[in-house]
């Protein structure tokens, strides 16, 4: 992710705004932002919408995109991630090619550990490859166990919630592309 830190940088020079004025912009604070511009910490996507909209572009804008005709994704080409204040390995498992639109990820929730409650355009399907996960959409919950699916509206409120004591692992695709 080193690559979007010197993306949100570099966009944030070119616009001509200073650390405070792009804190004051986005809520976040300025010794956090400047943490982010160096690497040295991870990014929310709410925050990143925060800091896309701050600087007038979208959040693409902070990816390069490598498009090829490649389309076979090996596990050796998925690096792995996490995002600001969560515990949750990701895997992303998409071919990177024009006007893709969906997104997939290999995500691992240790127990106790949750996503951010959000709603936007777009859909996501969840499949759970083990353990159990329990799926918070519109304040109806969903239990799911190893082999079960949910898909939904993401304009809907929702969130998911590792309430075992065991590893869950999902493999989720969703629209709008998030990378």
């Amino acid at each position: 992710m080193k690559e979007v830190s010197e993306k949100i940088r570099t966009l944030r020079k070119e616009k001509g705004k200073t650390l405070k004025e792009l804190s004051d912009d986005t809520g976040l604070s300025v010794s956090f932002l400047s943490q982010v511009e160096r690497g040295e910490s991870s990014l929310a996507i709410t925050s990143l919408n925060k800091i896309a909209e701050a600087l007038g572009v979208h959040v693409t804008a902070f990816f390069t995109p490598q498009y090829t005709e490649d389309f076979k994704i090996s596990p050796q080409r998925m690096e792995p991630f996490k995002l600001e204040k969560s515990d949750q390995e990701f895997l992303r498992a998409s071919s990177e090619f024009e006007n893709r639109k969906l997104d997939s990820y290999f995500i691992t929730v240790p127990p106790g550990n949750q996503s951010e409650v959000s709603s936007h355009d777009g859909e996501e399907l969840y499949y759970l490859t083990e353990g159990e996960l329990n799926f918070y959409v519109n304040d109806k919950k969903y239990g799911l166990t190893q082999g079960e699916v949910i898909h939904f509206p993401s304009k809907l409120n929702h969130y998911y919630i590792n309430e075992s004591k065991k590893i869950a692992k999902i493999f989720c695709v969703l629209t709008p592309k998030l990378f």
